[in-house]
């Protein structure tokens, strides 16, 4: 086997075999023949065997060669040569220390493996995609001794080049122009790894005007596949030797290409978080409304409401059910208000036990009552010249009720205990998520106190009913809960984002934003799944068809208007154009709807 042997000055010569149609040598660790001497350059030099005859050529213009002692950049070399690479010495041999051809297998594979290695160590420092597919390229040709190399991604647009780079590890600014369209062509349709090793004598390729144009010797090529989608190619030539890649070649460039596929993977993902993010962001701004998120035709509505009642102190009932923001909506108009300086106190009238809601709002003296250790102002006198909030407003009593309305009506307020009344300067806005108007025919709130309350009436749509906010709703909070619980997920799994869509909510906002704060403490992935909302497909309400669907929007509109008309059937069938036949027949199927008590 043909052999270079380094005459070392002060010990016995370093045999290295050439067994591949390219090899090179230099001081750094990757060469094929690796000189460990300072006056060596890092790529001095490479042997090229084009299958008839060895020739040697310089690679760092600045690595002096003499052949024979005359200096040259290139030229054959016969058996018996000596190269000099600065101050070293090389001889070549066509036939002493023969090595087996089982060892240069080895010495291939190793080196391979080798290159891949240092590949992954760079690939735990570099950041940015284009080092990282610079580095990949830069691996891949000194691994297969090509000499240039290209990445061509692949997309809708057609195959368009990523990196082109040559043996020196520097960019081809033309790369687009040297390679073959006919053989890039056949990757793409066949989505598998090919090596051309002689393309101007090819039975395939001799024809294409690109391999006659160019003159191309040596080419092979892999695909980059992820989930079965064709992402890329990775292209390597020689145009001086043919014959020079071999099967193990192509073993090699398979494996580096799937480490192409991958870098691309994540960053096609990045590019795809940072643009859904980026889109978040516009969404947000054009659908935001003070610390409310909206833009369905719904929330538009009440945006429009609250913008044109928050400068009056016209009293404001917001309905809706729980979860779906009502008091952010209070807020919204508190905040868009002369008021806005002021106070905002907020009560939950249901969160306070009976016998202690009067001296919740109205305050209490000294000695009123037993614990009353010390006279305590109430919220209304707290809210004086601001706003005050009556949450759940439904859950009153009816006695707290006559006081309140009181209240309203004189903007007057006695502490418990006290004889003095006190004056104060508020605005009221009440939320609830019962319905008043059903209550006060059930004798459960005060006709003249809901008529006080519900001047402007506000209702909040449920989350399910608000289209696509939804999933604007969903990223925001994942990004907003994600930075403050220090989670590592960056988005939903696309089947998320459809689950999210399809789902009831009958905890609304809340149950959302509470759902995905738990996502994102327990999800061990960057991408929350469907599992990890609990939003498994059995855990969802199942689909109804259409006549099911109809049946019961039928059955709930007829009662709902039964119910307007104060239980008069006849007149309900005659609103409703239908025959009083079909009232009683919906009713017979509603044996647990609160039938109202009178009729005709």
């Amino acid at each position: 086997m043909p052999c270079l042997k380094w005459m070392v000055p002060s010990g016995k010569p370093r045999i290295f075999p050439i067994y591949k149609k390219i090899v090179s040598i230099g001081h750094a660790g990757g060469n094929d023949v690796c000189i460990e001497d300072e006056s060596v350059a890092d790529y001095h030099a490479q042997i090229i065997f084009d299958g008839r005859e060895f020739n040697f050529s310089e690679v760092d213009v600045r690595g002096e060669i003499l052949l024979n002692g005359k200096k040259k950049r290139r030229g054959k070399l016969i058996h018996g040569d000596r190269l000099a690479l600065a101050g070293v010495e090389l001889v070549f041999s066509l036939y002493d220390e023969l090595v087996a051809q089982a060892a240069s297998d080895t010495t291939t594979e190793l080196s391979g493996l080798r290159k891949l290695y240092e590949f992954s160590q760079r690939l735990m420092e570099l950041r940015s995609v284009p080092d990282l597919i610079s580095a990949l390229m830069d691996a891949v040709i000194e691994v297969t001794n090509a000499d240039k190399g290209f990445l061509i991604l692949v997309d809708g647009n057609g195959p368009r080049v990523a990196v082109a780079r040559n043996l020196n590890q520097e960019n081809l600014s033309d790369g687009v122009r040297q390679l073959s369209d006919s053989i890039i062509r056949r990757v793409i349709e066949s989505r598998k790894p090919i090596i051309v090793s002689d393309a101007l004598h090819d039975e395939l390729f001799s024809g294409s005007e690109s391999v006659m144009n160019l003159k191309l010797c040596s080419v092979m090529c892999a695909p980059l596949m992820a989930q079965g989608e064709l992402l890329g190619i990775l292209y390597v030539g020689n145009d001086n030797v043919v014959n020079l890649f071999e099967e193990r070649s192509l073993d090699v460039l398979t494996i580096f290409a799937g480490q192409a596929s991958m870098i691309l993977q994540n960053a096609l993902l990045l590019d795809s978080i940072k643009t859904d993010f980026d889109q978040l962001k516009q969404k947000l701004e054009m659908s935001r409304f003070g610390d409310i998120i909206g833009s369905c035709p719904t929330m538009l509505e009440v945006f429009r409401t609250v913008e044109k009642v928050a400068n009056t102190d016209i009293s404001v009932l917001i309905t809706g059910e729980t979860g779906t923001g009502k008091e952010l909506i209070a807020r919204a108009l508190h905040d868009r208000s002369d008021r806005a300086k002021r106070p905002f106190i907020v009560v939950n009238c249901g969160a306070i036990p009976e016998n202690l809601i009067e001296s919740e709002l109205f305050g209490h003296v000294r000695g009123a009552f037993t614990g009353a250790v010390a006279t305590r102002q109430g919220k209304f006198q707290l809210a004086d010249t601001g706003t005050l909030f009556l949450d759940e407003v439904g859950e009153l009593p009816l006695g707290m009720q006559v006081k309140l309305l009181r209240a309203l009506q004189e903007r007057v307020v006695l502490k418990v205990g006290d004889t003095k009344p006190e004056r104060v300067d508020i605005r009221v806005v009440a939320a609830t998520n019962r319905d008043l108007e059903a209550e006060m025919r059930a004798s459960n709130f005060r006709e003249d106190l809901f008529y006080r309350l519900n001047v402007i009436n506000v209702h909040l749509p449920p989350l399910r009913g608000r289209g696509d906010d939804i999933l604007v709703l969903a990223k925001y909070l994942l990004h907003k809960y994600a930075e403050e619980l220090g989670g590592k997920v960056k988005g939903f799994t696309p089947n998320a984002l459809i689950a999210i869509r399809k789902y009831d909510w009958p905890g609304n906002v809340r149950q959302l934003e509470n759902r995905i704060k738990k996502a994102i403490v327990m999800c061990d992935k960057t991408l929350i799944g469907v599992e990890d909302l609990d939003m498994l497909p059995e855990a969802q309400a199942p689909i109804k068809t259409l006549t099911q669907a109809r049946e019961d929007f039928q059955r709930r509109y007829i009662l709902e208007v039964l119910e307007r008309n104060n239980g008069n059937r006849t007149k309900t069938a005659r609103d409703l154009g239908v025959d009083p036949r079909t009232i009683f027949r919906y009713l017979e199927r509603e044996p647990d709807a609160k039938e109202p008590t009178s009729s005709s």
